[in-house]
């Protein structure tokens, strides 16, 4: 007779599978259709579950731990309505390629697909799943629960990496059985770049004299082999998902200034561009007709990325590290050595850009250079889609590390804060010692306000940065340019987040005079947990420079702002 007290839950079994995934947290909301996992988690305490105020929330934590740590993020959902409630996040995560697991609960399979009206089943979730996710996968029986964790796991992970969701149906996750042997993850190997297609690209690359790199988030883990040619004379600008790759103070690096006036004008003086790890994507180039510099060579994990948004003149498929490892290789041997003018254009260039930017902050410019200051060099940068992190944020702070900014890719309102509690949580689980800056403005913020809770009950080390205007900034100026100044639903009810705060034992401190800023500033950043700076921008004032939504080479705004739009983003 097999010994039954040596048996144990597919729950226990998908637990144990997670820590040698080398998860230290994961993220979600327990529910009747998740409890197997959730009590093996647990009862085995070697991973963190933070446990969020709403599904939407968790999936935005997971995300965020996975980009500022480096790692697998998972998520846990009930079934139904709970697994709806997330696909604004996986959509996110699947824009910014962020390695997800989500693993979600499923009525009993005898129920399952029936059309009985079973509590908390969605007929077509596995479907909706797969439109939310780079993969999504049904474990059928207990035999073959872990294989199929296994491969999700290795899906999630291997490049382009996504999001990946599980169905696990409740009466498999609580069915017994013996510990596998072989708990390991599947290997993920990154794809590896064709000698031949790196020769004819190094022989194209030498003959240019003025050669740059966009780096987008296909290349953050590439920051060496980006340094061997930035030794021999490249120069570098970023997509906002690549930034940090290379230090943003380095000499010879644009940071994500990268479809500014002064930035194309720069383009144009170079002779060859190579864009690693990016997709070009359209708010990022002017709508794809910022002019960059030809020839126009690219290198991605994807194949499908040869001639999308911008006609490539080589293409090479592989991963970003191995392959500029290999340019690099090949250009050193050769001698290769850029014209040095370039990196004097650039620094000009750069210093025209980062000047229109400063001169359209108008009074923000004094925050902007104060929280640079307080935040040193290492530090987590989180941003939700706010008037704020369109004229600033997503060019300053600058960062010095791919992994400390983490930020909306997709455009969708009210994620931020939720993002900043899964970077804190994975500054606390690797101690890293970064702490976390989380830019919101208060759309934003009162769309997840529950996850306020979810950071006060964490501890999340976190100073949100709350700049308050009553309103959505960016829909007001967008109805002044396009719309002849015809405002309507962009005001809204705010609370008095003082009181607010008090009630959720939040710290929180109001910023109305710049000249407080010093000790708000550091009252704010003298708290151990989370604390809300609260920037009063009726008291304070206006941007100089109005922002009316991504800007393009074809002009719809009113003139009055169009010129000024035009240099934000």
């Amino acid at each position: 007779m097999p010994d039954i007290s040596a048996r144990v839950t597919v729950g226990a079994v998908i637990a144990a599978f997670l820590e040698q995934c080398g998860v230290k947290a994961m993220f979600g909301v327990i529910s009747i259709h998740n409890m197997p996992i959730l009590d093996a988690v647990a009862q085995r305490a070697a991973i963190r579950f933070v446990p969020a105020r709403g599904e939407a929330g968790a999936g935005n934590m997971a995300d965020a731990y996975a980009r500022s740590t480096v790692g697998l993020g998972v998520c846990v959902t009930s079934t139904g309505p709970a697994a709806g409630n997330i696909a604004g996040s996986l959509v996110e995560a699947l824009t910014a390629g962020t390695p997800l697991l989500h693993l979600t609960g499923q009525i009993e399979t005898p129920y399952l697909g029936r059309g009985m009206a079973y509590i908390h089943e969605a007929p077509e979730q596995l479907n909706m799943l797969k439109a939310v996710s780079k993969a999504a996968f049904r474990v059928r029986s207990v035999e073959t629960a872990l294989g199929t964790l296994k491969r999700a796991v290795q899906c999630a992970l291997s490049a382009p990496t996504g999001p990946v969701s599980v169905e696990i149906p409740i009466d498999i996750q609580s069915a017994l059985t013996t510990m596998p042997a072989d708990l390991s993850p599947l290997p993920v190997q990154p794809p590896a770049p064709a000698a031949a297609a790196l020769d004819a690209l190094a022989q194209r690359l030498a003959r240019a004299r003025r050669p740059l790199l966009w780096l987008g988030g296909g290349a953050r883990h590439a920051g060496a082999a980006v340094h061997r040619l930035r030794r021999l004379g490249f120069g570098v600008v970023t997509s906002t998902q690549g930034r940090g790759v290379v230090p943003e103070d380095d000499a010879g690096s644009l940071g994500a200034y990268n479809a500014q006036k002064p930035i194309e004008a720069f383009y144009q003086s170079c002779d060859a561009m190579l864009v690693v790890g990016s997709r070009l994507r359209g708010n990022e180039t002017l709508k794809y007709e910022l002019k960059l510099p030809r020839p126009l060579y690219r290198i991605d994990a994807d194949a499908s990325a040869d001639g999308r948004c911008y006609a490539s003149d080589a293409f090479v498929c592989g991963d970003a590290a191995l392959a500029l490892d290999g340019l690099a290789e090949r250009l050193e041997q050769a001698g290769y050595r850029a014209d040095a003018t370039l990196l004097t254009d650039l620094r000009a260039a750069h210093a025209r850009a980062v000047a229109t930017l400063t001169d359209g902050l108008g009074p923000y410019g004094e925050l902007v250079r104060a929280l640079q200051a307080a935040a040193g060099r290492r530090f987590n940068w989180v941003r939700d889609v706010t008037l704020s992190n369109s004229i600033w944020g997503n060019r300053e702070l600058r960062i010095f590390d791919p992994a400390a900014g983490v930020h909306a890719t997709g455009g969708g309102i009210g994620q931020g804060l939720s993002m900043a509690i899964g970077a804190a949580v994975g500054a606390a689980v690797t101690a890293s010692g970064r702490k976390t800056f989380c830019l919101t403005g208060d759309g934003g913020l009162i769309l997840n306000l529950g996850e306020l809770a979810t950071a006060v009950q964490e501890r999340a080390d976190i100073v949100i940065i709350l700049m308050n205007d009553r309103g959505y900034g960016v829909i007001k100026n967008i109805q002044d340019a396009q719309y002849g100044g015809r405002r309507c639903y962009a005001d809204l009810h705010t609370p008095d987040y003082g009181q607010l705060c008090a009630a959720l034992a939040l710290p929180h401190t109001r910023l109305s005079s710049l000249s407080d800023l010093p000790a708000r500033l550091e009252q704010a950043l003298a708290q151990p947990g989370p604390c809300v700076l609260e920037i009063d921008m009726l008291a304070i004032g206006d941007f100089k420079a109005a922002f009316a939504g991504p800007p393009t080479n074809q002009v719809t705004q009113i003139p009055a702002l169009a010129g000024r739009a035009a240099t934000l983003d």
